[in-house]
């Protein structure tokens, strides 16, 4: 990901001069676009494993006692997901705050933050578990952008150099908060485990998993915001090509050197294992919840090679993955409910009960579903079916969306 070389790679000028707020021609990059679009096709990989694949109700995916190289990556390349569409998030933040005052970009964060948040407690929640009675609510990756949208609609009043600053310090530094632990079930520890610290909490009948602490994605967003200016019309592309390129390729030798030296940026360090296989799994296996600086890294230093490389590479097959990178929430909220109305399916064709798909916790967890599942190949054709089928829906919303968002507003919360 980004280091604080990232500071010499953008010229202060750039960071810190304002856009002019003169008319721009409306105009979606297709970079952007085909990664979003990519990240959103690897999400659904990550989900009908968690509905459909046997392993996942016995074992962590990224166990090394237990897992095999394939479903070891078939978890692992979806680590890309989260933290690409949350460092887009904040290019996207920016682009769109070029053709607005930054009153009027601070409200539509503000605004959309809210939305977010209201979307994951009380339709993803229910789309994730079918229980109409709200057991379980899942904070995961909405709610986490509707928070992060909410800081950015306070931080872009800030000096962009500060702000980029600010970025890079969270990213960076906030492993050092690893060993901080509040105990209990109080409002400390709930709110230390909104920022850092991953746990599962219950008041009265309901549970609260709070999925996503916040403090390095606020850091991913911001940074993204950030990198945002390279996009602006006035930025020489060929200079932006090579930042992406430079910073990039800088993000993943950091990761190798932390990584290899074990003294910083993960809880969990590397270590030899059986077989040479398995000791590169071991390197490459770092925290997602929250995200390390070492996953930031190894996820966003790719990320950015492939932006400078993928400028104006669009064909037929691109343009199709680049439909569901332009209509990201609607595809989110369609595939969950999608993916688990077919795993209702699949448990009462495996001979269980279709309440069972009903779950009062994560569905890996829930007890009743012991015995469930499907080999990965299977896994994976259900992955690819649901792709495919849910391109039609996505590719009318897409041409809806691009032909009444300017006179209807609320499609840009959506």
């Amino acid at each position: 990901m980004v280091t604080f070389a990232a500071l010499k790679l953008l010229p202060m000028s750039d960071l810190s001069m304002a856009p002019p707020r003169t008319a721009l021609k409306s105009k979606r990059i297709v970079s952007i676009d085909l990664l979003r679009g990519i990240v959103m096709i690897l999400m659904v990989l990550d989900h009908v494993r968690d509905y459909f694949h046997a392993y996942s109700y016995q074992y962590d995916s990224l166990d090394l006692d237990h897992t095999t190289v394939p479903i070891f990556f078939t978890r692992w390349i979806t680590h890309f997901c989260a933290p690409i569409f949350m460092f887009l998030s904040g290019i996207s933040a920016f682009l769109y705050g070029e053709k607005r005052s930054r009153k009027e970009l601070s409200w539509f964060l503000f605004t959309r933050g809210l939305w977010l948040v209201f979307a994951e407690l009380f339709i993803v929640s229910f789309e994730w578990t079918f229980d109409p009675f709200y057991h379980i609510y899942i904070l995961q990756v909405i709610w986490a952008f509707g928070i992060c949208m909410i800081v950015l609609s306070a931080f872009i009043w800030l000096d962009r150099r500060l702000l980029l600053l600010i970025g890079i310090l969270l990213i960076g530094g906030h492993n050092l908060l690893d060993n901080i632990h509040v105990a209990g079930n109080g409002p400390a520890a709930l709110g230390w485990s909104f920022l850092h610290d991953q746990r599962f909490f219950s008041f009265g009948h309901s549970t609260f998993l709070v999925g996503y602490p916040i403090i390095p994605w606020i850091g991913i967003i911001v940074t993204g915001y950030c990198f945002g200016n390279l996009y602006s019309p006035q930025f020489d592309p060929v200079k932006r090509r090579k930042t992406l390129l430079s910073v990039g390729l800088g993000a993943i030798v950091l990761f190798i050197l932390l990584r290899f030296s074990n003294l910083y940026g993960d809880p969990f360090p590397w270590s030899v294992q059986r077989n040479g296989v398995f000791t590169v799994l071991s390197f490459i296996k770092v925290l997602k919840y929250p995200p390390s600086l070492l996953y930031i890294l190894v996820t966003l230093g790719p990320a950015l090679i492939f932006l400078s490389l993928a400028e104006g590479k669009l064909n037929a097959i691109t343009e199709k993955i680049s439909t569901f990178g332009r209509v990201p929430m609607f595809y989110y909220l369609i595939h969950i409910f999608f993916i688990h109305l077919l795993a209702v399916a699949a448990v009462v064709a495996q001979g269980h009960k279709w309440s069972d798909m009903v779950v009062q916790t994560w569905v890996t967890s829930s007890p009743e579903l012991k015995g469930y599942g499907f080999s990965l190949p299977v896994v994976y054709a259900i992955w690819l079916g649901t792709v495919i089928l849910l391109y039609p829906l996505c590719a009318w919303y897409d041409r809806y969306k691009r032909a009444h968002q300017a006179r209807n507003r609320w499609l840009s919360y959506l």
